[in-house]
């Protein structure tokens, strides 16, 4: 099990860059993408000296590796009286991983406000079971073999089960599931936005297995853009809310929303897979 604020700590190094090193504790595909955004929000918070992010667009460029260190560097683009742009590059072994655009801000800035976007209507999370609660109850179900999803405990709104996944009717490309980090809440609004970043580049692919049968597939991020709406790092519980309206040309495309459990909308953002077949 892996703690995200502890498992993207970046050392400075003498020429202004930073350097991290990889958990394994975070693989999917290799590190998982949202992982990999997170030392971006990171690098932007040390560099801008904000109270928070307002959002993060994030290019992935390659797939990164455990076995090396990665070197972080960051260009302050543009800093007003109260927000500051952050250009992060992440490296590794002169190949380069991402590329990233982030807004950071001060707190408490006098402007509009309102609230349009409702938690579905969907049961909580304490009245589901937990997917591990559902796969000891299946003879034939086996808990994933990535190690990422061991950071999790999920309480997905529906359940096929193992034999009815198998045999499930397609239909809309439509994922809802709570989930909360297995490690205790985030520290601060920085290390909260890094967790809400990490959902948001979750919910396309789970979306996607609702559509079509992707057994013969895989889907990489290459783009992850976030709005963060509200950042409480006391929040643990997250519904998360990924659809996927179109796909064509080998891309697929998904819009994200993340309420915590009081209902209130508090990340949104879209990303883009790029389909690969297996093997």
């Amino acid at each position: 099990m892996g703690n995200l604020a502890v498992d993207t700590a970046l050392t400075q190094s003498n020429d202004g860059t930073f350097t991290a090193t990889l958990s394994r504790d975070w693989e999917i595909w290799g590190p998982n993408g949202g992982y990999m955004a997170a030392f971006a929000l990171e690098a932007a918070r040390e560099t801008s000296g904000r109270a928070r992010p307002a959002n993060a667009t994030v290019h992935f460029l390659g797939v990164a590796s455990f076995d090396a260190p990665i070197e972080v560097t960051t260009t302050m683009q543009r800093s007003t009286r109260q927000a500051t742009s952050v250009h992060v590059r992440i490296d590794q072994l002169g190949k380069p991983i991402l590329a990233a655009m982030v807004w950071a801000v001060d707190m408490g800035i006098d402007g509009l406000e309102h609230a349009d976007a409702p938690l579905p209507p969907v049961p909580r999370w304490h009245d589901l079971a937990t997917i591990s609660e559902r796969i000891a109850a299946e003879p034939h179900a086996t808990p994933s073999r990535h190690a990422f999803w061991q950071n999790f405990e999920q309480r997905p709104t529906t359940w096929l089960g193992a034999e009815a996944w198998e045999q499930r009717e397609l239909g809309p490309a439509h994922y809802e599931d709570w989930l909360r980090f297995a490690a205790p809440p985030a520290p601060d609004e920085w290390a909260q936005a890094a967790r809400l970043l990490l959902l948001v580049d979750l919910g396309a692919w789970p979306a996607v297995g609702r559509r079509h049968r992707t057994e013969e597939w895989m889907a990489p991020s290459i783009d992850v853009s976030c709005e963060f709406h509200h950042l409480d790092p006391s929040d643990q519980w997250c519904l998360l809310q990924g659809t996927s309206p179109a796909a064509r040309d080998g891309l697929i495309g998904s819009h994200q929303q993340v309420w915590n459990e009081r209902g209130t909308l508090v990340a949104s953002g879209i990303s883009h897979l790029l389909c690969r077949r297996v093997g």
